[in-house]
């Protein structure tokens, strides 16, 4: 069979894969905090026909054969990433206190608990070693029968009081809040006196592009993603603005990073690829066509 076959079979799997990727792009062009992912190609291991060559000639350098270049036929494509593209989405103005956007780097921190031991609700306190934890740039959090804050899945928003993570809850009886750009949650209670509920605290990767999408606008940690940790190994839990956080946005939303120009000019060129690679399929269907009919 033609090679030229096999390689047009691997670049539709290729540009098949690409455009996947930007449908689920646009599919989340206004999800809160969504990050675009990207497909990248690489060309497959060639077949060599003949190797390179040096130069031959005598001990006085006088060559009597130029070298030779090496004679290879490429295979194909294949995905060489699918990466996740970080970069800072637009801020939507929603006027809503539980709203939050970062403006630049971390994520929230977000706990689930697997057992009623992992997060004890009399004392708000978190063992972070004993739950699930995810993180999320989407800042849209609500409040729940307690009075905690947690996202839409009702997983807590994870802060820090005295060096011990906790979930930040306000009274019911409470007049009014506020979250402040470095993450403290301030309230007034119903003597009309200002109390402080707790720090929202924010996780900082090194590689982010390395976190896992778990879905529900959360990420998972990965061994190549770089969390931020302690002096005991444990995830550290990061005041907004320090070491290269982003400060809160009280009353926004980061949105999605997706350009749907980019997106639909992407889509035309993956598109045209595909197409061109049915068309390698093609014209060699039409060669064996010929080599068949040699016989008649």
């Amino acid at each position: 069979m033609l090679r030229s076959m096999y390689a047009g079979i691997s670049g539709m799997k290729g540009f098949q894969a690409k455009l996947d990727t930007i449908g689920n792009n646009i599919a989340n062009v206004n999800t809160y905090g969504y990050k675009k992912g990207r497909v990248t190609f690489q060309d497959m291991m060639s077949q060599t026909v003949s190797g390179a060559q040096g130069p031959i000639g005598d001990d006085a350098n006088n060559n009597l054969r130029g070298g030779i270049n090496p004679s290879q036929v490429g295979l194909g494509s294949q995905i060489g990433s699918i990466d996740t593209i970080h970069t800072q989405g637009n801020r939507q103005t929603t006027s809503r206190p539980l709203d939050l956007a970062l403006e630049g780097d971390g994520m929230f921190v977000l706990a689930e608990g697997t057992e009623t031991a992992d997060i004890n609700t009399n004392t708000k306190t978190i063992a972070l070693d004993d739950v699930n934890l995810s993180f999320t740039r989407a800042g849209n959090f609500y409040l729940d029968d307690d009075g905690a804050i947690v996202s839409p899945e009702g997983k807590y928003v994870i802060g820090e009081t005295d060096g011990e993570a906790e979930i930040i809850t306000i009274p019911e009886d409470a007049q009014s809040f506020s979250i402040q750009t470095d993450g403290t949650v301030n309230y007034v209670d119903n003597q009309g006196e200002p109390q402080e509920a707790g720090q929202i605290r924010l996780a900082q990767f090194s590689n982010p592009s390395g976190l896992q999408k778990i879905g529900g606008n959360t990420f998972q940690n990965t061994d190549n993603a770089g969390l931020f940790t302690d002096d005991n190994g444990q995830i550290a839990l990061l005041e907004a603005g320090q070491d290269g956080t982003g400060q809160m946005v009280s009353g926004a939303l980061e949105m999605s990073n997706v350009d749907l120009a980019e997106a639909f000019t992407e889509m035309i060129t993956a598109q045209r690829g595909f197409q061109a690679n049915t068309r390698i399929i093609t014209t060699s269907d039409e060669i064996l066509q010929e080599l068949v009919n040699l016989k008649r």
